[in-house]
């Protein structure tokens, strides 16, 4: 049984669909079948594209209510559970923070400014019904950005599952989503970046089955005055937190690994504690640089560097 890899573009980020197969163009076959339901659900819910389901109702803002398919309220469903569970800090109607926050220009926008689009922010203001949503105010939007690449990852092994692929994963960006372990029973290692150094390894993760998502303090920032400004921001303040360096979390599925990532960098100095409470295997590196780990014997390994 032969190990493939196949690249390809989804999402702004370099994606990749690993599979062990007996014969290529089966492989290949379902690899492109995966690869397009990544790219179809990039369509249906990017807010970079007009004929999206988000545009549509980020542009009925202050209008009115959009129809909503079974897929999206289920999505939509999934952000009000995570935004119950976050305290509030979870929240996809804060996507509009990102008009305050240019990560190409080293300025820290003025506290006027954050107020008003704070004001614009808020999921319980949202207006929903069993098969439609409302944004109330204009101007308000919202973004699957936070869950999006996750799910799309989570939807593309469940489909090679079901042509039956049983070895390999799909890495989209660094969301993971692993189907099994290799042919020989092994897992698949997974490295951790330093946050402070691009081409050094911190950890290697065995992910035999189930998600690895990583969050971090080092994706998009700039730097004012010594101080990192990060691009996860608190919905309430329009603030970059601060506490963690990078969080990494393994879970059954990506779509719960990275939303457990995003809500404990969220959660700053209670971080760890929301991910005890969740179950979750982690590694997280503080802003001293300082390694915390949680997880089953084996799950998780540190790698000496």
């Amino acid at each position: 049984m032969q190990i493939y890899r196949i690249p390809f573009q989804a999402m702004a980020c370099a994606c990749e669909v690993v599979i062990a197969a007996e014969e290529e163009q089966a492989m290949f076959t379902i690899a492109q079948e995966a690869i397009a339901e990544v790219k179809r659900i990039e369509s249906k819910y990017s807010r970079y594209r007009a004929d999206s389901i988000v545009s549509r109702i980020n542009a009925q803002a202050g209008s009115e209510a959009v129809l909503c398919d079974a897929e999206t309220s289920s999505l939509l469903d999934y952000a009000q559970a995570l935004h119950a569970a976050s305290d509030g800090l979870f929240d996809i109607t804060a996507g509009i923070l990102r008009r305050a926050w240019n990560f190409k220009l080293a300025q820290v926008p003025a506290a006027a400014d954050l107020a008003a689009l704070c004001a614009l922010v808020g999921w319980h203001k949202v207006e929903r019904s069993a098969d439609s949503l409302r944004l109330p105010a204009a101007g308000m939007e919202i973004d699957f950005g936070g869950f999006g690449k996750e799910y799309a990852a989570d939807r593309a092994a469940a489909l090679l599952l079901e042509r039956g692929a049983t070895h390999g994963y799909v890495n989209l960006g660094g969301d993971i989503r692993v189907l099994g372990p290799k042919p020989d029973g092994q897992a698949w290692t997974m490295g951790i970046q330093d946050p402070r150094q691009q081409e050094k390894i911190v950890a290697s993760i065995p992910v035999p089955e189930g998600a690895l998502a990583t969050s971090g303090d080092y994706e998009r920032y700039i730097e004012v005055a010594g101080q990192r400004y990060c691009h996860i921001l608190n919905p309430h303040t329009g603030m970059p937190v601060q506490y963690w360096r990078s969080i990494s979390v393994r879970a059954p599925l990506a779509s719960l690994a990275g939303s457990c990532t995003t809500i404990a960098m969220l959660k700053e100095e209670q971080g760890l504690a929301y991910l005890k409470a969740a179950g979750v295997a982690y590694l997280a590196i503080d802003q001293q640089g300082e390694m915390h780990m949680h997880a089953p014997p084996r799950v998780m390994e540190a790698v000496p560097t």
